[in-house]
């Protein structure tokens, strides 16, 4: 069984939780649904269950009448998708085999009073999507394709380092040039070309689905990044 590691670390990450709140996150594990890559998880229109990403990787995205994609946001492990009460503003999709996790009764234990630490937590995870989304916006609007994908990985280090998924330096990165291209606005060659200018910059080494960070100091100072993923110190898991 997956363990549900990156779902406290997050919700740690976020508000303090008592023990009785992590045993009752714990005592969730046996609701898992298993995802294939490619499979629809939300439709957009549609209501959504609450969720939390057990392990892979997921997004939110919409499609055009002609096949092309904008993918807005991507779900790491220990992300949440579902808990909000209006329909789907777009759909939500596996980009690699997917463990979710049925977080109904979180949801409600929180709109009860019946667990604060974890109420604070999903509403700090709701203001943290808000400011990652508004990060990507200035990306797609304002950033060169060199900034973007600078950027891009630094986010994407410092989430997975939260989790305990990778460190300052190494992360897994199971993602297609295609899948970076729908995330940035950018064609596949673009993408290539860039991941390229990083390599011979020295910033960047890419292995096996591994991404290395060889500056990411410079790499923050280049793209202008601001890390809206740090855990506070007191928070930490």
């Amino acid at each position: 069984m997956r363990s549900l590691d990156p779902i406290l670390r997050r919700l740690r990450g976020l508000a303090s939780l008592s023990d009785a709140e992590v045993e009752f996150v714990r005592g969730l594990g046996d609701r898992r649904e298993r995802r294939g890559q490619g499979e629809q998880l939300v439709a957009e229109g549609a209501a959504a269950r609450p969720r939390f990403v057990v392990s892979g990787w997921a997004c939110r995205q919409r499609l055009m009448p002609d096949g092309r994609r904008q993918i807005f946001s991507l779900l790491l492990p220990g992300d949440s998708f579902g808990f909000g009460t209006r329909p789907a503003l777009c759909s939500v999709t596996a980009l690699t085999a997917l463990d979710t996790m049925d977080a109904g009764a979180l949801q409600e234990a929180a709109r009860r009073g019946a667990a604060p630490g974890l109420a604070r937590a999903l509403a700090a995870a709701e203001t943290l999507d808000d400011a990652l989304l508004l990060d990507h916006a200035v990306r797609l609007g304002r950033m060169t394709a060199f900034e973007r994908v600078a950027h891009f990985l630094l986010e994407l280090q410092q989430r997975l380092e939260i989790v305990g998924l990778g460190d300052r330096q190494r992360f897994p990165l199971p993602l297609t040039q295609e899948i970076l291209a729908d995330a940035l606005g950018l064609s596949v060659v673009h993408v290539n070309r860039t991941l390229q200018q990083l390599r011979r910059a020295a910033l960047l080494e890419l292995r096996s689905g591994v991404a290395i960070l060889l500056e990411p100091d410079a790499m923050a100072r280049v793209c202008d990044y601001r890390a809206t993923t740090t855990l506070e110190p007191n928070k930490a898991a």
